[in-house]
């Protein structure tokens, strides 16, 4: 619980959360109790926060089994004649189409909550993934298809 609140101050002090995100994070820890660290570096990479996105890729299940291993994403709904598998949190937020040209979007983002560089590079690392930084747009990793993906705060 200690380190989930001072990387909540950490964050508001570095001007990457608001006042308001500060308080409403203090007050979600309140209420939810304690949680292990174990919980808190399993969320490291838990993707929370995208508008919708559809990619065009090559071999479908891979390409969901890679969402739904990194990012704790899953199937909400599928178009199986079109070869169409959507996975959100609660919301679609990633469309895979199997259909070329593969990997026609430049980039998107991910907002991963409880965001915390270390962590997720380290958990990143863990699952065979080196990120990659970018000055201009913080850092990305390579998705099956060599999409970039940027990884940011929810």
């Amino acid at each position: 619980m200690e380190a989930m609140i001072a990387s909540l101050v950490g964050r508001y002090e570095r001007g990457v959360l608001t006042r308001r995100g500060l308080i409403q994070g203090l007050a979600m820890l309140a209420a939810g109790g304690a949680a292990s660290t174990a919980q808190a570096q399993d969320a490291a990479l838990k993707g929370t926060k995208i508008d919708h996105i559809s990619i065009q890729v090559s071999d479908l299940p891979r390409a969901v089994a890679f969402y739904e291993k990194t990012f704790g994403l899953t199937v909400l709904s599928e178009d199986k004649p079109n070869e169409i598998a959507r996975l959100g949190a609660g919301k679609i937020i990633v469309s895979l189409h199997h259909k070329t040209p593969t990997g026609l979007v430049d980039h998107f983002a991910i907002g991963v909550e409880n965001f915390n560089k270390e962590s997720v590079t380290e958990k990143l690392k863990e699952r065979g993934i080196t990120p990659e930084e970018n000055l201009d747009a913080g850092f990305h990793i390579k998705d099956p298809e060599g999409m970039n993906v940027q990884i940011v705060p929810a």
